[in-house]
């Protein structure tokens, strides 16, 4: 009797391999021969589930896109205003090894999506969005609380910490001195810093 398989299961014991083998070895050593071999299947097996390896890095790029936003949930809890927005945007900025490694896999899919656009179709959440509007409604709690300047031009200020938050991932990939984490988050700080109140 052929066995069953659960291809959703499949599909996501898949997707951890690739990032198991990235946070191990490296992006560059997440090859479809590297996942296999870590699930023990043959390479061929994996095909079975993706139609192909930018398919995996979709799939990658939603898992990390989700315990991004879980980590944020959790760092943001019982917070408000400003002390919300800071703790959020550390969890964005790649300051450890979790959000180091996941830097790489996150740049590595843009990559990808610059030569096949129909990639991001296979995601599923709006970043900009999302985490836009957490962002205003943390600055609304803060003007609310007097410690930001009610004339903080929102969407100018998120356009800022955004490229910040994505240019310091590219950095990580480079490995730039710019990702020193007390420079990472000392960006931010300046940029925020003339609204505070």
């Amino acid at each position: 009797m052929p066995k069953i398989v659960d291809h959703d299961q499949r599909r996501s014991e898949i997707v951890e391999a690739f990032l198991t083998v990235v946070a191990r070895d490296g992006l560059a050593a997440a090859t479809s021969r590297a996942i296999a071999a870590e699930l023990g299947i043959g390479t061929g097996a994996l095909w079975h589930y993706f139609d192909g390896f930018d398919e995996v890095a979709a799939g990658a790029y939603q898992r990390i896109t989700d315990r991004t936003n879980i980590r944020i949930g959790r760092a943001t809890a019982g917070l408000r205003g400003l002390d919300a927005a800071y703790a959020m945007l550390r969890e964005i900025l790649p300051l450890t090894k979790e959000t180091l490694d996941e830097a790489h896999v996150v740049v590595g899919f843009w990559g990808r999506l610059a030569a096949n656009a129909g990639l991001e179709e296979k995601t599923q959440t709006d970043l900009g969005d999302y985490w836009g509007d957490l962002l205003r409604g943390y600055f609304a709690e803060a003007v609310a609380d007097g410690t930001l300047d009610p004339a903080i031009p929102v969407d100018d200020v998120l356009n800022v910490l955004f490229t910040i938050c994505l240019g310091q991932q590219v950095n990580a990939v480079m490995s730039s001195p710019m990702v020193d984490p007390t420079r990472q988050l000392a960006m931010i700080d300046h940029c925020l810093r003339p609204w505070h109140r």
